[in-house]
């Protein structure tokens, strides 16, 4: 359903003086799960240019458990970044009052065989 035209003056004086407000826009970025995800990607990466580096200069130097700390934090990095990754991608919604969650797959034990029992089982009726 469109919005009459006094609606929609309303709307856009509202989106305009939130827009204005840093205060508002600096609370809205806080609290989003991807801006926060986008910042420890960042730091993932450097990090691991970090332990790229260790290794190169443990493989210059010849120092063995130097090029190995340098895998080993690179290691850790990109796991970091790998599950950083995921959370920006599916962002936990909440309601303002924060009562209200997204709903999430509930993990299955089961395999094949009982996912196919389930698509069988969740099938519209018409369809035999």
């Amino acid at each position: 359903m469109p919005l009459s035209e006094h609606e929609q003056r309303l709307f856009d004086q509202i989106e305009r003086s939130l827009a204005e407000d840093p205060k508002f826009a600096s609370a809205v970025r806080a609290n989003d799960p991807r801006f926060h995800a986008r910042r420890r990607l960042l730091i993932a990466a450097f990090v691991i240019v970090l332990g790229l580096a260790l290794v190169v200069y443990g493989t210059v130097s010849q120092t063995t458990w130097l090029g190995v700390a340098g895998f080993v934090v690179m290691l850790g990095s990109a796991a970091f970044a790998m599950q950083s990754r995921r959370r920006g991608q599916a962002p936990d919604l909440k309601s303002v009052g924060g009562t209200a969650t997204r709903r999430t797959r509930q993990s299955r034990k089961g395999g094949l065989i009982d996912r196919l029992e389930d698509r069988w089982r969740q099938r519209p009726e018409g369809h035999r």
